[in-house]
């Protein structure tokens, strides 16, 4: 199945800790990493009293179902030391299942999409950058829910969030 996560850090070296996070995905039982977006800064949305984000977006494809990945990728950001101390703040590493194949799924432990992805430009930017053209189930597609983001800052960096393979979803 192909999924789509969200890796974002504002906290221990957050490029370091994105491609760190991007890395792990690859080695999850029965994946593959397809493709990784730049890295991109962004302002913290909410709680604004913290440091700038680096946010990207991975393809993988995965044989795990969407629960276990979403419990993989819990183990992932608690093994990079994540504390979830407060809602909307700083963090070592930031793993989001936005999308699993056209699921979509409104249970307490997982959402799909991911509830708040049509809103967010650190998450819409990446994410056009390595599926262009993509259709978010119940919301349209990528370059419309853009248009709506467009006032929000966001600056595109230089590195990626892994290695370069396949750049098309």
């Amino acid at each position: 199945m192909r999924a789509f996560v969200a890796l974002g850090s504002n906290l221990e070296d957050p490029v370091a800790q994105v491609q760190a996070g991007a890395r792990a995905l690859e080695s999850l039982p029965d994946t593959r990493l397809y493709s990784c977006s730049s890295l991109y800064r962004t302002a913290p949305v909410g709680y604004a009293d913290q440091p700038d984000f680096i946010n990207a977006v991975c393809s993988i494809e995965t044989g795990l179902s969407a629960s276990d990945l979403m419990r993989s990728l819990l183990a992932i950001e608690q093994s990079r030391g994540r504390a979830r101390v407060m809602q909307g703040g700083p963090r070592t590493l930031d793993l989001d299942l936005l999308l699993y194949g056209e699921m979509e799924c409104a249970e307490a432990s997982l959402m799909l999409p991911h509830p708040r992805l049509h809103e967010r430009a650190f998450v819409l930017y990446p994410l056009a950058e390595i599926a262009p053209g993509l259709v978010v189930p119940g919301r349209g597609r990528i370059e419309e829910l853009l248009r709506d983001c467009a006032g929000q800052v966001i600056e595109r960096l230089a590195e990626r969030a892994g290695p370069e393979r396949n750049t098309s979803a």
